[in-house]
């Protein structure tokens, strides 16, 4: 098959699955298995130690070896990780599944990105980019309707089902998935550390003389320092501190919650595509700092937040900027990086990433054991500030390149 349907079918059934799993599964984790906020945070963390690691070997491979091969792996081992998680409802059970799934995450994360910008040409990526943003969104309101559906029988049901998901979906790639493009090192190459070694150095050269991409790093670790306490404790935010209305139940209105985001994130998304052929890589700047303002006052708002749909406005807005800035931070680092290194570097991405939420995790997470949880979803959301500072200063430096 031509690899512009192939992605498109990749990030459509990843996101059906991630969204039959993921949409209700921190509802799985505090009422069937009984996590509280420092047990929720310490979960994320083990999973982003495991990104932490696993990040550079795995872009490495998919540069040396194959970028297909390290797809298809990943997805597999998404699967297997979440199929552990929903069967077995135990603390240590979650432990385990997340180290799995994040070993798993890593071989997709970078390595789908550089497999589809060399397969599709760096002139199409921004629109191939976004137009599978668009999909993953569409699917993605349909996985969160079949967890509702699932959860309304068992809450472990959702993961399951989504586990089943990847798993299907790794095994049709080994049929489906093309790698025209892609040139693999040399034998002799492949299986030496040495070559690793030159490769991670090659792509962090790639990032040191960059000081757009410096910027980059530093603001999607402040992102990082943020995202984690604000993905893990939103629900038990909803669940704690704030009155669900008498109509309906708590699964039902987080699952409208999700499908409300994602439809506002579609049309945004949209938007961003027909223009991200005219965008320049400044202009993308002045999105992303745009985002981010909202972002971070979207988080306060829901930190301080004391009447329900307050706190569902300001939720939802900041889930529709996070979700539209994703691919224009891609494009971006992807016009900035070259064929033969560019899935190190989004590895590279993806462990700064990782680091955030490794170094702010734990310590919010226990603000949110000992103070509440509104003061640790506060603090998140001031961590998120200097990444607007850090977009606006590459966004110049960009500008200035051009000029």
């Amino acid at each position: 098959m031509p690899a512009y349907p192939v992605y498109l079918l990749i990030r459509g059934v990843a996101a059906f699955a991630m969204a039959t799993a993921g949409t209700l599964n921190l509802v799985y984790q505090i009422q069937t298995i009984g996590l509280g906020p420092l047990e929720l945070v310490l979960v994320g963390t083990v999973l982003e130690i495991t990104c932490f690691v696993a990040q550079i070997p795995t872009g490495v491979i998919a540069d040396l070896y194959s970028r297909r091969l390290s797809v298809i792996i990943g997805y597999l081992l998404i699967g297997i990780g979440f199929a552990l998680e929903g069967l077995v409802p135990a603390f240590v059970a979650v432990l385990i599944g997340n180290v799995i799934w994040g070993i798993g995450a890593t071989c997709v994360d970078g390595a789908e990105e550089a497999w589809i910008t060399d397969e599709a040409g760096e002139e199409r990526a921004g629109r191939t980019f976004t137009r599978g943003s668009q999909v993953a969104q569409i699917a993605t309101v349909l996985g969160i309707g079949a967890s509702v559906a699932l959860a309304s029988v068992r809450l472990n049901l959702p993961v399951v089902i989504g586990a089943a998901g990847w798993i299907v979906l790794g095994l049709a790639l080994i049929v489906i998935m093309p790698e025209r493009h892609f040139h693999r090192a040399p034998a002799d190459e492949r299986g030496s550390f040495r070559s690793m070694r030159t490769q991670v150095a090659t792509g962090g050269g790639v990032v040191r003389s960059s000081p757009v991409l410096l910027c980059l790093l530093g603001a999607v670790f402040f992102v990082g320092l943020s995202s984690e306490t604000r993905d893990r404790l939103t629900h038990a935010h909803f669940l704690a501190d704030l009155t669900f209305p008498t109509i309906g139940t708590p699964v039902l209105w987080f699952g409208a919650m999700s499908v409300a985001a994602m439809l506002c994130s579609i049309v945004l998304t949209e938007v961003v595509r027909r223009r991200s052929q005219s965008l320049r890589a400044d202009r993308v700047g002045r999105l992303l700092v745009a985002f981010g303002i909202i972002s971070t006052l979207a988080a306060g708002a829901f930190a301080l937040a004391g009447e329900f749909w307050t706190a569902v406005a300001a939720s939802l807005i900041g889930a529709l900027v996070r979700g539209s800035a994703e691919p224009l931070q891609s494009t971006w680092i992807a016009e900035r990086s070259d064929s033969r290194s560019r899935a190190t570097v989004f590895s590279l991405v993806g462990q700064v990433d990782a680091a955030g939420q490794i170094v702010g995790g734990p310590p919010i997470g226990l603000l949110g054991e000992r103070a509440g949880i509104r003061a640790a979803l506060l603090a998140a959301a001031l961590l998120v500030a200097p990444a607007v500072g850090l977009y606006a200063r590459a966004q110049r430096l960009q500008s200035r390149s051009r000029s």
